[in-house]
């Protein structure tokens, strides 16, 4: 086989990731990734349809693939899609740009298998989980997966809370984003304050989810800081 041949075999093949990674592509992202022409992905289109691969046209708006089409037959549950999310965003500190390139892909191949749900939270909380520099210092939160879930499903948290001062409150809390510098830290609309704040996570002395959901923030992570900062 030709080296243009394996070429436009790797890349029908990274396409097709794309679809099930993502809910929706276009072909001027795809053009834009792969360094190639419209033209060449609308071949690449046909050649997936003719094989079989139900992609599916939204007018205006790119290609979707039909429900239930998805790479067999790995499975993940929630927290450990969670788990791999929060890896990348450790991984992206990494100062060497190949080993950042292959763990990116590896998790975009994960992310192909998820089901659509799971998918929409895993993008979720990608956009809404930063790190910057992590200190070499032992972490005495055990909270963060619980809480992963309770901010991707909009679940109220009700916390017992020490502040800095040792004054404890009951906290309604209503989870945005996490962060970590030197400590992990919850940014979340409290109810008893009704404003958001800042809550670092080993200072919850006690932590529920509760069953009931809470209005989505409609705001990024970016959006909030140049809101409230």
């Amino acid at each position: 086989m030709e080296y243009s041949e394996v070429n436009r075999l790797s890349r029908l093949t990274a396409i097709l990731i794309q679809f099930h990674t993502k809910r929706l592509v276009t072909a001027s992202e795809l053009s834009q990734k792969f360094q190639v022409s419209k033209r060449t992905i609308y071949r690449d289109i046909k050649a997936l349809e003719n094989a079989g691969v139900p992609i599916l046209t939204e007018e205006g708006k790119g290609y979707t693939l039909m429900e239930g089409y998805k790479i067999p037959p790995v499975m993940f549950t929630e927290s450990q899609a969670n788990a791999l999310i929060l890896a990348e965003q450790l991984v992206l500190k990494n100062k060497d740009a190949s080993f950042v390139k292959d763990y990116s892909e590896a998790i975009d191949k994960i992310k192909s298998i998820l089901s659509y749900s799971i998918k929409d939270k895993a993008n979720l909380l990608t956009d809404r989980t930063q790190f910057d520099q992590v200190k070499n210092q032992e972490r005495n939160s055990n909270n963060l997966s619980d809480l992963q879930n309770a901010l991707t499903n909009y679940n109220l948290v009700k916390v017992e809370y020490t502040n800095k001062d040792g004054i404890a409150t009951t906290r309604l809390l209503e989870p945005f984003a996490l962060l970590s510098t030197e400590n992990w830290y919850l940014i979340a609309w409290c109810r008893l304050r009704e404003a958001f704040r800042f809550f670092r996570l080993d200072r919850f002395q006690k932590m529920e989810i509760l069953s009931e959901h809470f209005d989505p923030h409609n705001l990024t992570l970016q959006e909030y800081f140049d809101r409230y900062h």
